[in-house]
C-alpha cells in the first residue's frame, strides 16, 4: 500500500506543489494569515449581540456607536485581499525567479508592476454609442467604472484573488524576460541604485501595459472581462470543493500525504486556501459556505492531522507501554495547540501499518459529521479566521463570531474521533507492551544467568 501512495500519490502531489506559481500562492496565503485574523476578530466584535442577545442593550451605548470606525480594519482586510495577494504573490513570484534562475529582477519593481496591471483592469468598461466608455450606473454603486463594495471597492475583494493570480504571473514574467533579454533602459554603474532599478523596469511596464490593454480591449469586444472570465472555472472549482465528496476528497488526501511522510495539509492546503478565503469573506457577507476560512482545525482534527488529541490523552493515562506513555508525555500539551508531530514521527503514524486506517478514517468521519452538522444549522457558517493553533472548541467559537453550540460540536467530533482511534490505540499498545515484557523477561533471565 505504501509503495502504491508513494509511486501515484506522493510523486504527483509533490510535483504539482513545487511548481513555482502554486509555491508562490502557497507563501502569499501564508503571508496574508495575520491580517485576516486581525479583520476576522473586529468582525467577531460587531456580531457578538447575535449570539449573545444579553450583549445587545450594552454594545448599543459602546461599541454600536463606534462600528464605521472599528470594522474599517475588517473592510481594510477581508473585503480588500485582493490587493495583498497580488503584492504577495507577486514579491513571492519574482524571489522564487530571482533566486533559482538568477534573474536580475526587483520584487519591489515586480509588485509595482503586477499592482499597475491589476489596477488599470479593474475599471468596468463598456461600448457606449460606439465609444469604449468607462460604465456609470449610480443604483448598481458603479461610479466612472469603480463599483464600490462595502467600506472598499468590490473588485478589490475576495472575488479577485483568482484574477491576482493570473497577473502576477504574467507581470512578473514579462519583467523576467525583458531582463534576460536585456530589453531594458541601462544606466551607467554610478547612478543611484534605486534610480537605476526604475528605469530597469520602465521598459517592461510598457509592454506590461500593452498586455493589459489588450486582454481588457479583446475581452470587452466579446462583451466580457477578465474578472467574468476567471469567475467561471473558479467557481466550479469553488462549488466542487464545498461539497461532502469534494471535503472527503481533501480530507483523504491530506490524510495519504501524511502516512508516507509529506505534509500533507501544506501541499493540500496551498490548493484549496485561496478558496476559504474567498468563501470567508461571502460568509462574512451573508453567505453560507461549510468551506470558509479554516472548518478543519476546530471541526475536523483537533490536536492536528489525523483528529489526534483523543489519541494524544489516551497514550498520556491509558497506555500500559512505557514508549506509548513517554510519547504521551511529550505530545498532551502540543495536542491542545493543533501540533501532533511527536505523535506523527514518534508513535510512529507516518509508515506505520498499524496506525493508518484511524489516522485516515477519524479525520474523514468528522468532516462527514461536520459537513451535516453545519448543513442541518448545528454549526453557524464560520465568519472569522483564529489563529490556526487555538484550540478546537475555542477556534469554533471564535471562527463562528461566539456560537457556543458550535464549540460543543467541536467537543462531540472530538470524542468521536477518540472513539475511533481507541480500538488501534489498545491493539497497539498491547503489542508494544508485549514486546517490552518479553524484552524485559530476557534481561532478567538473562541477569540470572
Amino acid at each position: 500500500m505504501f509503495e502504491f501512495l508513494e509511486k501515484y500519490l506522493m510523486g504527483p502531489m509533490t510535483k504539482l506543489a513545487q511548481f513555482r506559481m502554486v509555491r508562490a500562492i502557497t507563501q502569499a496565503g501564508m503571508s496574508t494569515i495575520g491580517i485576516t485574523i486581525i479583520g476576522s476578530m473586529f468582525l467577531v466584535v460587531n456580531v457578538l449581540p447575535q449570539a449573545f442577545p444579553v450583549l445587545a442593550p450594552i454594545w448599543a451605548v459602546s461599541f454600536d456607536q463606534i462600528t464605521n470606525i472599528y470594522m474599517l480594519a475588517n473592510y481594510a482586510t477581508i473585503s480588500s485581499m485582493a490587493i495583498y495577494f497580488i503584492i504577495a504573490v507577486a514579491f513571492e513570484y519574482a524571489n522564487i525567479l530571482a533566486e533559482e534562475d538568477e534573474i536580475a529582477i526587483k520584487p519591489l519593481n515586480a509588485v509595482q508592476l503586477a499592482l499597475f496591471s491589476f489596477m488599470m483592469l479593474v475599471p468596468q468598461l463598456g461600448i457606449v454609442d460606439g465609444v469604449i466608455a468607462l460604465l456609470n450606473d449610480p443604483e448598481a454603486a458603479l461610479i466612472n467604472g469603480l463599483s464600490v463594495g462595502t467600506g472598499t471597492l468590490a473588485r478589490f475583494g475576495s472575488s479577485a484573488l483568482f484574477v491576482t493570480f493570473i497577473v502576477a504571473w504574467y507581470s512578473v514574467r514579462l519583467y523576467a524576460l525583458c531582463v534576460q533579454k536585456h530589453i531594458v533602459i541601462k544606466l551607467p554603474d554610478v547612478v543611484p541604485a534605486g534610480v537605476a532599478n526604475s528605469f530597469t523596469s520602465l521598459v517592461p511596464a510598457f509592454f506590461v501595459a500593452i498586455v493589459t490593454m489588450l486582454i481588457q480591449g479583446i475581452l470587452l469586444a466579446f462583451g466580457t472581462n477578465i474578472f467574468d472570465i476567471m469567475s467561471i472555472p473558479f467557481g466550479f472549482i469553488t462549488y466542487i470543493c464545498d461539497t461532502l465528496p469534494g471535503l472527503i476528497v481533501i480530507m483523504l488526501l491530506i490524510h495519504l500525504l501524511w502516512s508516507v511522510g509529506i505534509h500533507g495539509a501544506s501541499i493540500i492546503g496551498s490548493f484549496y486556501g485561496s478558496i476559504a478565503l474567498a468563501n470567508l469573506a461571502e460568509n462574512a457577507a451573508g453567505g453560507h459556505m461549510f468551506l470558509a476560512g479554516d472548518p478543519f482545525n476546530p471541526f475536523v482534527y483537533a490536536g492536528g492531522s489525523g483528529a489526534t488529541l483523543g489519541l494524544a490523552f489516551m497514550l498520556c493515562f491509558l497506555a500500559k507501554s512505557e514508549q506509548l506513555k513517554a510519547i504521551g508525555k511529550a505530545e498532551i500539551v502540543p495536542a491542545l495547540f493543533n501540533i501532533n508531530e511527536p505523535i506523527l514521527f514518534g508513535l510512529p503514524i507516518v509508515y506505520n501499518p498499524n496506525m493508518i486506517i484511524p489516522f485516515v478514517a477519524a479525520p474523514t468521519v468528522c468532516v462527514i459529521l461536520a459537513y451535516f452538522e453545519f448543513q442541518v444549522g448545528l454549526i453557524p457558517p464560520i465568519i472569522a479566521n483564529a489563529p490556526w493553533c487555538t484550540p478546537g472548541p475555542l477556534n469554533a467559537f471564535l471562527g463562528t463570531g461566539g456560537s457556543i453550540v458550535a464549540a460543543g460540536v467541536s467537543v462531540v467530533n472530538i470524542l468521536v474521533a477518540a472513539a475511533i482511534w481507541f480500538p488501534f490505540f489498545k491493539r497497539y499498545d498491547n503489542k508494544l507492551y508485549g514486546e517490552e515484557q518479553a524484552k524485559l523477561a530476557a534481561e532478567l533471565e538473562a541477569a540470572e544467568a
